[in-house]
């Protein structure tokens, strides 16, 4: 599976990292971060791939985004519950997920208007600590979102970037 990640800043990476002695239990917890924007799908051919998601995000500008505090996905539609994210507020990012999703087959349950901005932290774990790090307080994290990364997800490495504005 294919997609299109927006890639965290040091700031976020260690803010999930810090969150590791409490979800430690969990089923999965996550080594790399990253903001998932939007599946492309699977391709037997990745350039053909990427040059319809490059032309989907044509004259998408620089957005802000920030990390608001910790939440979590009591039911998701995929995979094992709870899933422990850090919640991802951007306009900028819900309008590039729109026009991604205008190209590309939204996924049900999950894009279009269910997109949830956020970068996972762990899933699979007890409802109670999901609870309990959803009510801590964190200081925000601000910044600039200047590029986007296309994904590979069977080897969870990056085939390349694109920068913002595009």
């Amino acid at each position: 599976m294919y997609s299109v990640n927006v890639p965290v800043p040091g700031r976020v990476r260690r803010l999930a990292d810090d969150l590791y002695p409490e979800v430690v239990g969990f089923e999965t917890v996550r080594e790399n971060h990253s903001c998932l924007l939007k599946r492309l799908g699977d391709a037997d051919h990745v350039a053909q791939l990427q040059q319809r998601a490059h032309r989907a995000l044509e004259g998408a500008p620089a957005v802000e985004a920030e990390i608001t505090g910790i939440d979590y996905f009591e039911d998701p539609p995929l995979g094992s519950a709870p899933v422990v994210y850090l919640a991802v507020e951007s306009p900028g990012l819900e309008g590039i997920h729109a026009d991604l999703a205008d190209a590309f087959e939204p996924v049900e349950g999950l894009e279009g208007p269910d997109y949830v901005p956020h970068v996972t932290v762990a899933r699979g774990g007890d409802l109670e600590t999901a609870t309990r790090l959803a009510a801590r307080e964190i200081e925000p994290v601000r910044w600039t979102v200047s590029e986007l990364e296309f994904w590979d997800g069977t080897y969870k490495l990056p085939v390349s970037r694109v920068s913002l504005p595009s």
